[in-house]
């Protein structure tokens, strides 16, 4: 199970709002509190600037995709909870500073995960495992598909079907206060740039399914990305795959992420922990 990635394209300047909404989000990344006992490091992984979350004595490596809509988001906003995760699981979690749309379309931010993934695996030797939320879930997803080699996939909140066919999108409106579907077809179309949305590696729901990794998904009840979750799920039990799945009622959109106090963020955590420690 391996796809080969298609060229890079040309993209196009961000609009002025866009702009604003990066810069607001680049406050919440001086707000990030660090798991004591965790190390922060910036790296470079086959050419792609990372940063490293490190406990004292890992045994295992997670590469992370943060969430961002393909077009916003930068590692250093997943510090805190990258520091949480490599504390809990006892694993160095790798943040990837992918390039982001629409400056950077399809595939562009696919090959910098790529990238990264296969100079990681390549240095570590050891365990590996790729995990993100939102379309950085997605592209976890498919940097699977194109390259089958990690230990398990772990995906919060994921955007794994660009066509946004799902029901929920719709069911879940009024509930999801994070990721509307208006919001999700701009989203989409700034990183497509024309690219079919029904391609796997654009869209990982619709792929063949047969040879994943195991996989651990969480989404909430009240979120829009609920269908996305749960058919994918279904799609690596059909397709012979394990799958844990954790759909909680009453969350927004990545909440392990955004509301760490939370009993069920802690409550997430700890099963991200569990799955890692199973398969060492």
């Amino acid at each position: 199970m391996t796809a080969a990635l298609p060229p890079l394209r040309k993209g196009y300047a961000a609009r002025d709002d866009l702009i604003q909404r990066r810069a607001a989000a680049g406050a919440f990344e001086t707000t990030q509190e660090i798991e004591p006992g965790v190390t922060i490091a910036d790296a470079t992984y086959g050419g792609v600037s990372c940063i490293v979350c490190a406990p004292v004595a890992p045994r295992a490596t997670i590469l992370y995709l943060h969430g961002g809509g393909f077009r916003m988001g930068h590692p250093r906003g997943w510090t805190g909870f990258g520091s949480r995760l490599a504390a809990a699981a006892d694993a160095r979690v790798v943040l990837v500073d992918y390039r982001l749309a629409p400056e950077h379309p399809f595939p562009a931010g696919l090959h910098d995960a790529v990238a990264a993934y296969d100079a990681v695996a390549n240095e570590s030797g050891g365990a590996i495992f790729v995990a993100g939320d939102s379309a950085g879930g997605g592209l976890a997803a498919s940097v699977v598909l194109a390259r089958a080699r990690s230990r398990g996939l772990i995906l919060l909140s994921p955007w794994l079907d660009l066509t946004l066919r799902a029901a929920t999108w719709e069911s879940r409106a009024a509930t999801d206060k994070l990721f509307a579907l208006a919001t999700a077809r701009d989203a989409a179309a700034s990183y497509l740039q024309g690219h079919p949305s029904d391609d796997p590696l654009v869209s990982p729901l619709l792929a063949d399914l047969a040879g994943f990794p195991p996989v651990l998904i969480f989404a909430s009840g009240a979120e829009s990305l609920l269908g996305d979750a749960s058919a994918f799920a279904e799609g690596i039990a059909l397709a012979g795959g394990t799958v844990e799945a954790h759909l909680v009622a009453g969350m927004q959109h990545v909440w392990p992420t955004l509301f760490p106090d939370l009993p069920e963020s802690g409550a997430a955590l700890e099963a991200m922990a569990r799955f890692v420690r199973q398969r060492l």
